[in-house]
């Protein structure tokens, strides 16, 4: 297995022991977030750190990030401390309910890269089943943990598949989150979106922000559109 590091602009980290690698979802749902120079900011479930990577690039009081898995925390903690901005981030290697729990910690953004799949796709590697599989966090359970822990004013930021965001927005609707705005992700040129970036507040709002975004043109080579999106972290663009 290749186990030399992924390099961005301005970092690099290793995925390798992570149950979550490197991928096109959290890249995008990190490039999406605004966020403010005096942000504390909470990543659920943050594999081998990424997330907070890319935010504290942007510019972040701080950064805490619960990983239940601990060969991944491990591993975030590591990449944590090879990056420029090693004293605002900490792993911890808890479950985020019991987390929730503990700390006395509130924060002005929530995100995470949750699990998703519901009643199906079960994997049999029982470490991808707790990063993927809604069995060891429910959405019920990530609303619930998330308004435990977001300041009043704050935001809470998170990626889906298309169809469980719908699920997840009647859950959230329910739970007394507002849906700020959404990015409707493409994959390719007149495709359907297949992934949607969703940001909640706990404050109702008159209307949702609604914006689309594609990755590759018809013959696969990335929009130009996806190109300036992430001039600023991938080396080659």
């Amino acid at each position: 297995m290749d186990s030399r590091p992924f390099y961005f602009k301005q970092f690099g980290l290793y995925h390798h022991r992570s149950t979550m690698k490197i991928g096109t979802d959290a890249i995008l749902l990190s490039r999406w977030v605004e966020v403010f120079n005096t942000d504390n900011i909470l990543d659920i479930g943050t594999g081998c750190g990424l997330i907070p990577m890319m935010l504290a690039q942007k510019g972040i009081a701080s950064a805490d990030a619960v990983e239940i898995d601990f060969d991944s925390s491990e591993e975030a903690a590591n990449n944590f401390k090879n990056t420029p901005w090693a004293d605002r981030l900490t792993v911890y290697n808890d479950d985020i309910r019991i987390f929730a729990q503990k700390t006395i910690s509130r924060y002005d953004l929530i995100v995470s890269n949750p699990p998703f799949y519901m009643d199906f796709y079960k994997p049999h590697d029982f470490r991808k089943g707790i990063a993927r599989h809604t069995d060891f966090l429910s959405y019920d359970d990530l609303l619930s943990t998330t308004r435990r822990l977001l300041n009043p004013d704050g935001r809470f930021a998170l990626v889906l598949p298309a169809l469980e965001a719908k699920t997840f927005m009647r859950k959230a609707s329910d739970s007394g989150f507002y849906l700020q705005k959404e990015l409707l992700i493409h994959p390719v040129e007149g495709r359907e979106p297949n992934r949607i970036n969703m940001q909640y507040v706990l404050v109702p709002i008159q209307n949702t922000q609604t914006d689309s975004f594609t990755i590759r043109k018809q013959d696969h080579s990335f929009t130009d559109e996806y190109r300036a999106f992430l001039k600023d972290y991938y080396l080659d663009l």
